[in-house]
């Protein structure tokens, strides 16, 4: 198969465009303006010679070459414990949420109802605590 400027291009194709696109922008080639104009035709292109054109006023960009930027520990764990309070609120709008079910019924039928939501908010909130304090060393082990 020949690399025509007239074949389709791929999703992929388009991505690795952008990527230089934004390379481009980020050392000062491109202004927003001009990268905005180029993202948008980028995304309408069809052809390979289309999405070449795009590129043609800029100099040649090795993403491969480009470092990954490290995630720091202090993120990885900031996410562990957004993830521990999302749980957490989780737990306590579901315990509310039953509470105020279990008290609804109990006025309506006048009567102290067996506290029913307990058998909900009890092991799972047993599970979440011993989580919250010993689920947290799992990715130290790992390194």
């Amino acid at each position: 198969m020949s690399q025509s400027p007239e074949m389709r291009a791929s999703d992929v194709e388009r991505d690795r465009v952008a990527a230089v696109l934004r390379e481009h922008t980020a050392v000062g080639r491109l202004t927003m303006d001009e990268f905005n104009e180029r993202l948008e035709l980028l995304y309408k292109s069809k052809t390979r010679g289309e999405l070449a054109r795009l590129t043609a006023d800029l100099p040649d960009v090795d993403l491969s070459q480009r470092q990954v930027a490290k995630v720091s520990e202090t993120s990885v764990e900031k996410k562990q414990h957004a993830g521990m309070r999302a749980a957490w609120g989780a737990w306590a709008m579901a315990s509310s949420i039953n509470w105020i079910i279990w008290l609804i019924i109990s006025v309506s039928s006048g009567d102290m109802i067996y506290p029913w939501p307990l058998w909900v908010m009890g092991p799972w909130g047993v599970i979440l605590l011993v989580s919250s304090i010993f689920g947290g060393d799992e990715d130290k082990k790992k390194s």
